[in-house]
């Protein structure tokens, strides 16, 4: 299957945006959420970036807090709604994130902390932890982390919403 706003094996920004700000205006109005919404655009991740999307859409206003609650339970839900109502590619869904009141950034670092304190844990008491599950996303973010920490490997386990991160001694 062909996969819309590809080009060379890239994400085809110009046309993703406008249809994204299309979708927005359209949900949000049918969804009566008093927020409002900015779309920016940023220079292509390297490697593995996790934290650097290519298009990042922002929401402010009076209910952004409805999008964070039970853990941006909300906000995950709008932003797999345009990733699925746009067509865009899976390998492509990190590239395209949405984000409110700083959230991403902030759930970045707690995951970073978290994989080092975890590390450190089965460093000293040789036995593996074992995380809660969570987003492929996040559970990307503690491989990245720890694949450079010696004496721990990772591994993920699980399906679907029961998959976690595993850190073993190596």
């Amino acid at each position: 299957m062909e996969h819309r706003f590809i080009k060379d094996g890239q994400l085809d920004r110009a046309p993703l945006i406008a249809e994204l700000r299309s979708f927005m205006s359209l949900l949000l109005a049918k969804m009566r959420l008093d927020v409002q919404f900015d779309v920016k655009e940023f220079p292509g991740a390297t490697g593995e970036e996790v934290e650097q999307p290519e298009v990042l859409v922002t929401f402010r206003g009076r209910d952004q807090e409805l999008l964070l609650q039970q853990h941006a339970e909300l906000l995950t839900a709008v932003e797999y709604l345009a990733h699925r109502c746009l067509h865009l590619n899976p390998h492509f869904y990190d590239h395209v994130q949405f984000d409110s009141g700083g959230y991403r950034a902030t759930r970045l670092e707690e995951l970073k902390l978290s994989a080092k304190v975890a590390a450190q844990r089965v460093l000293e008491t040789r036995q593996e932890f074992r995380f809660n599950p969570m987003s492929a996303r996040e559970r990307r973010v503690i491989h990245l982390v720890l694949q450079s920490v010696p004496g721990v490997r990772t591994s993920s386990e699980g399906a679907g919403d029961h998959r976690q991160v595993v850190i073993h001694p190596a």
